[in-house]
């Protein structure tokens, strides 16, 4: 397909979503500012069963259907059982619905059989998690899930992530090489402005997620003059009433989409030390909100953020304590980093992700891409096409 070739648009997607991260609020997003362009979107949600506030949320978006479940997901403890009963009732889904396009935001359901051509984006996996939080590969116990993600990468028809170091990740730890597009996510910037900005750094994560690196905020809490508050989870799923201590920050826990709009509002630094965050939609939210932002340096963030934001190793607890004292000492510097912030922000809106997603899809549907029909099972480019802001 040349750049002539008009695209063809989709009328109904089937996206799959998990309700237990940031796919979540991802896909509604997508989802909203795809139906205000006349996509119908059918949203199939696993990993748990949806809140009483997610559904909310998706009962306030015309054009959004629904279909819950609670089948486990890929990166579940003994999972395989559900992700081969979750496949049966996707497949059923796309019989009873039959969509234009199947957008999978889990890698195993790209091997299934679907009739319409399947979109697959790789928002985070485990091996590259493991890598940036062990430093090591991950242990033969994933090699199942390795190979169930080889399997849905090579079954899919086009691949996406939301940055180029994640797509770039799937080269080195599944050695998939047929490259993909960037699909960077976005956030509306009506729910998050800035209001009366407080002494206060905020930081929003699972505690029971290494990545999130919450433990070098606890390590450096005590030595600031500002309150350290941290909103998330504390218990893992399937991990009961077991859950993680917070010692030395004011845990918020698990915040409504509005309680954390407010604090976002209030917070005058955002600090996300993060080992690992393929994108990064909090600091996003953050940054919509006016935060001044202290992210951990790691290719994703950089290429997210470039100079909009202030970066520290996440191992270097001396590093956090002078990058925050640097922003909470001089005022201008952290009103003139959270404008930075706020500017690159305004980069990634919901328009700009449709635009993205309907490419994507467009792609899927051209009749060029119709090699499917010859057994070519996927689009194989080793172009990377950064639909990203510059």
């Amino acid at each position: 397909m040349n750049a002539e070739t008009p695209q063809q648009a989709p009328r109904h997607v089937l996206m799959t979503a998990d309700t237990v991260g940031g796919v979540w609020s991802h896909a509604l997003e997508l989802a909203a500012a795809l139906t205000e362009r006349g996509v119908r979107v059918s949203l199939a949600t696993m990993g748990a069963l949806p809140t009483p506030a997610q559904r909310a949320q998706a009962a306030s978006l015309p054009g959004l259907q629904l279909h819950v479940s609670e089948w486990r997901l890929e990166w579940m403890e003994n999972p395989w059982d559900d992700v081969r009963r979750a496949g049966q009732w996707l497949l059923g889904l796309e019989r009873e619905l039959a969509p234009d396009v199947v957008h999978l935001n889990q890698f195993a359901f790209g091997a299934l059989p679907f009739g319409a051509p399947k979109l697959v984006v790789a928002h985070s996996c485990v091996a590259s998690w493991w890598r940036a939080v062990h430093r090591q590969l991950a242990p033969a116990s994933w090699d199942t899930y390795r190979r169930t993600v080889r399997q849905g990468l090579d079954g899919a028809d086009l691949v996406g992530a939301p940055t180029e170091a994640m797509l770039s990740s799937l080269a080195l730890d599944y050695g998939y090489i047929h490259g993909g597009l960037v699909l960077p996510n976005g956030r509306s910037a009506a729910m998050f402005a800035p209001g009366d900005k407080e002494p206060v750094i905020l930081s929003a994560g699972r505690l029971w997620d290494a990545a999130k690196n919450v433990s070098a905020l606890q390590a450096v809490a005590t030595r600031l003059p500002w309150p350290v508050c941290v909103a998330g989870s504390a218990s893992a799923p399937g991990a009961g009433e077991k859950s993680i201590q917070a010692p030395g920050v004011l845990w918020l826990g698990e915040l409504a989409p509005d309680a954390m709009a407010a604090q976002f509002a209030r917070a005058s630094i955002y600090a996300l030390p993060a080992r690992y965050e393929p994108f990064g939609l909090s600091a996003l939210e953050a940054a919509l909100s006016q935060c001044a932002l202290v992210l951990g340096d790691v290719p994703s963030l950089r290429e997210v953020w470039g100079d909009a934001a202030l970066y520290v190793q996440p191992e270097d607890h001396d590093a956090l304590q002078t990058a925050l004292m640097r922003l909470i000492d001089d005022a201008p510097l952290r009103q003139e980093m959270a404008r930075r912030a706020a500017e690159r922000a305004r980069h990634f809106t919901p328009s700009r992700m449709a635009d993205a997603y309907m490419s994507a899809y467009g792609r899927l549907l051209a009749p060029a891409a119709s090699s499917r029909a010859g057994g070519a099972g996927r689009t194989r480019r080793k172009t990377k096409e950064a639909a990203c802001a510059s």
